[in-house]
């Protein structure tokens, strides 16, 4: 059997019913749902939490102080002998590369990871280095020359497939 996991961050809102209805769909379509964080409204977790049928979620550097109380700063999460880190790294201002993600999570407190999935860069990304796979799905919202994009991750008997999905054009 395959776990269908939805990737997504960065989605800006205040509320969830103002979620790009191919987002919500998604949402509900993937057996496991993680958001690396950048909600900015109470309401858009809840959303989220509510559609999904199973989900894990962290705070973003954009998050008020009421979802940083609530929702952890990095998740561990193993799927199918697949072990995923989701974070969205509150000291990022600029661009970094992916390995800067590391010291996050410490082997001898985290244990060894597969995946990093990220928010932060609204940009997509899926490399491996260091022994890990870096996956950033991009932006879940469309925006000025940046469109809406989701990632999906397949596993399957600890084997994994990545796609990257454009679920709405730029505005």
């Amino acid at each position: 059997m395959t776990t269908k996991v939805l990737l997504v961050g960065d989605t800006h809102i205040l509320n969830w019913d103002s979620a790009h209805p191919e987002l919500q769909r998604a949402v509900r379509q993937a057996d496991i749902a993680l958001h690396a964080g950048d909600w900015v409204g109470l309401d858009a977790v809840e959303g989220f939490q509510k559609q999904a049928k199973q989900s894990f979620v962290v705070h973003g550097n954009s998050d008020p102080v009421e979802i940083r109380e609530i929702l952890p700063y990095r998740q561990i999460i193993e799927i199918e002998q697949v072990r995923i880190g989701l974070i969205h790294p509150a000291w990022g201002r600029e661009e970094f590369g992916p390995e800067k993600l590391i010291p996050d999570f410490p082997v001898d407190d985290c244990g060894k990871l597969d995946i990093i999935c990220f928010g932060h860069l609204h940009e997509t990304m899926d490399i491996e280095t260091e022994g890990i796979r870096f996956i950033n799905a991009g932006q879940g919202y469309p925006s000025f020359r940046v469109p809406g994009t989701i990632g999906w991750l397949y596993i399957s008997k600890s084997e994994m497939t990545v796609e990257i999905e454009e679920f709405a054009q730029a505005t």
